[in-house]
């Protein structure tokens, strides 16, 4: 069954009807995302159809199904049925398509197991302690859905450079609200000011990067702040960022738009990868060009991170 049928949809949760919602929905093959150049990854209500019926429109480049918080203990059932009606909804879409199960042992297990027949594009496990969490994630995650980790937990924090087991972990999100408070430490203390937010962002990004993981920034909760919002992605961007989690389509456009790279920024790196292979086929490593000074290796490294990122 689509979407679109929303009365049936409400119909069935508002009875709860749980076993007639689950005999609509069947999985379909999907044409799964795996790139990783999004800049905003916006969350999704699994248990609001109407939420749900808006995904091929919504303008981020990843979206998160959201699972965890946000929704009640008594609606989770409801919520990943329809969680694996958007996916069966949506087999070909420019988006990329993350779900956040709940941890692991709060029924993330059972909603993993229920999920891997309708390909999400990822799954983002919350609440990882330890490696062996990780480990567990990936024997019951299907070997052709990535894995994303939530950083959230003192103990992440803690062995930050030791959950990139494998090749299949691709991207990490910074939960500062509930690290925040898993450390004790008020909320209040995280400002763009504070040289302990600089650590940290600092810490999770140059970590994260050094795993080969992608780094998403966290959610900045204040949706109607535009001018918050923006303050913080200049400090990102002016760190290294190029990807933050969301709430609202409104941040989703600030977010993109400070995080594209510009068309100056972009012609430089096509020159200088360029200029790189020109002279390397002849055996030249290192030249100074008189638009863009000494080019060698690192230089062209930086120019391909340039496009990759983009």
């Amino acid at each position: 069954m689509p979407l679109q049928n929303i009365l049936t949809l409400n119909n069935l949760v508002e009875k709860r009807d749980l076993e007639a919602l689950k005999q609509l929905v069947f999985p379909v093959y999907r044409n799964q995302n795996h790139t990783l150049t999004f800049r905003s990854a916006l969350m999704v209500s699994t248990h609001n159809v109407k939420h749900l019926m808006k995904i091929p429109t919504l303008n981020a480049e990843c979206l998160i199904l959201n699972l965890e918080d946000g929704v009640s203990p008594e609606e989770k059932p409801y919520a990943l049925v329809l969680c694996a009606l958007a996916l069966a909804s949506n087999p070909v879409i420019d988006k990329k398509i993350v779900v956040r199960v709940n941890a692991l042992d709060e029924g993330g297990v059972e909603e993993i197991i229920y999920l891997n027949a309708f390909m999400p594009d990822a799954i983002r496990i919350p609440k990882i302690r330890s490696v062996e969490d990780v480990k567990r994630a990936l024997e019951l995650i299907d070997e052709g859905i990535e894995v994303h980790l939530s950083i959230e937990t003192k103990e992440a924090w803690l062995h930050l450079g030791e959950l990139a087991i494998s090749p299949r972990i691709k991207a990490y999100y910074l939960g500062i609200l509930d690290l925040f408070a898993d450390l004790g430490l008020s909320q209040g203390l995280f400002t763009p000011d504070n040289p302990m937010t600089h650590y940290i962002l600092s810490h999770f990004l140059i970590t994260t990067r050094a795993c080969g993981v992608k780094p998403v920034s966290f959610v900045y909760q204040e949706y109607k702040n535009s001018d918050g919002l923006r303050r913080w992605l200049e400090l990102e961007k002016t760190m290294g960022f190029n990807a933050k989690g969301c709430i609202s389509p409104s941040q989703v456009e600030l977010i993109d738009e400070t995080f594209d790279s510009s068309e100056f920024e972009l012609a430089r790196a096509c020159e200088i990868i360029r200029l790189f292979e020109e002279y390397a086929s002849r055996g030249i490593t290192g030249f100074v060009d008189e638009r863009y000074g000494f080019i060698d290796e690192p230089i062209y490294k930086g120019a391909l991170a340039v496009i990759n990122n983009r």
